[in-house]
């Protein structure tokens, strides 16, 4: 590993009192390293006499390695943003490709099933007719019904009924985005779990549960989180999603259902770890900042 200071850019439109961005600045600072937060808004990919560059008023893009955290809300300009880092051969982490496959979930779940990883039955439709075909093809109601690119719970309903199915897709349906119809796994006997995986391999897990009458177990929803024991092949399904994206850091979101059979549901490049700290002492942040600085300090 190289000793010089490392500036570490973490591109979020959050300020230093959001938790991972403290956290982040804190253990790289405690490394003798910079962390500095890289507001994607305040930057502007640009293209001056045929040359490619950005225009950085605020001069808060000089860095050597980029770590992309706004999340599934990332949008073209911020991912245009990242590109000009690649371009100009600062290693980011995530690629701003794999950034585009992991904000949407339904293009996340196609590639873990092609990676032959079990994926919940899920359906993409863009219309109302498409509702019963679609519930009729996972295996009828009740049914998840879900943004492709929701985050921490948000955008997320149950449909028990057909006509609780055409009211919930009426307020979710964004034809353009499309939502996706997926097979509900019950909430009884059945647990939650999200891998944090930096560089392939597994850094903690935590078990959650959604609070009582929701389906739901987020973190930012309950503010629910415990440790838990993780076996090989739950490990090995967790790493093995990070790599089917291409993902070196990653929070993997795995289902047990009642049968004991696991289930990837979703994968965020960019998750939260307030959570996973609080539920098993572990230093996420420095874990991530040990991964950047061991990685590309030589870089």
């Amino acid at each position: 590993m190289d000793d010089r200071r490392m500036r570490i850019g973490i591109v979020t439109v959050r300020d230093v009192a959001y938790h991972p961005n403290r956290r982040l600045l804190e253990a790289a600072e405690a490394r003798g390293h910079q962390g500095q937060l890289i507001h994607p808004y305040h930057s502007w990919p640009a293209i001056r006499k045929n040359q490619t560059m950005v225009i950085d008023p605020r001069g808060q893009g000089a860095c050597d390695v980029l770590l992309p955290r706004q999340g599934a809300e990332v949008g073209e300009s911020s991912l245009a943003l990242i590109e000009h880092f690649e371009r100009t051969r600062v290693p980011v982490v995530n690629t701003s490709t794999s950034i585009r496959l992991a904000r949407n979930q339904y293009l996340t779940l196609r590639a873990l099933a092609e990676a032959g990883i079990p994926v919940p039955d899920s359906v993409l439709i863009n219309s109302q007719e498409a509702l019963s075909t679609a519930v009729d093809a996972i295996g009828g109601y009740p049914v998840v019904l879900k943004h492709p690119s929701g985050r921490q719970g948000e955008g997320i309903r149950l449909a028990d009924t057909p006509e609780d199915g055409r009211r919930q897709l009426t307020e979710l349906l964004d034809p353009r985005l499309g939502v996706m119809v997926q097979r509900f796994i019950p909430p009884e006997d059945r647990r939650d779990i999200r891998v944090l995986t930096v560089g392939r391999k597994m850094a903690g897990a935590m078990a959650l549960r959604p609070a009582e009458g929701d389906f739901r177990a987020n973190f930012h929803l309950t503010g629910r989180s415990r440790p838990v024991d993780v076996w090989p092949e739950m490990e090995d399904m967790a790493t093995g999603a990070a790599a089917a994206l291409d993902l070196e850091i990653a929070g993997v979101d795995l289902l047990v259902d009642s049968d004991q059979r696991l289930w990837i549901i979703e994968v965020n490049y960019a998750p939260g770890f307030r959570g996973l700290e609080a539920a098993t002492g572990l230093d996420v942040a420095g874990i991530m900042v040990d991964y950047i600085v061991d990685a590309y300090g030589q870089k």
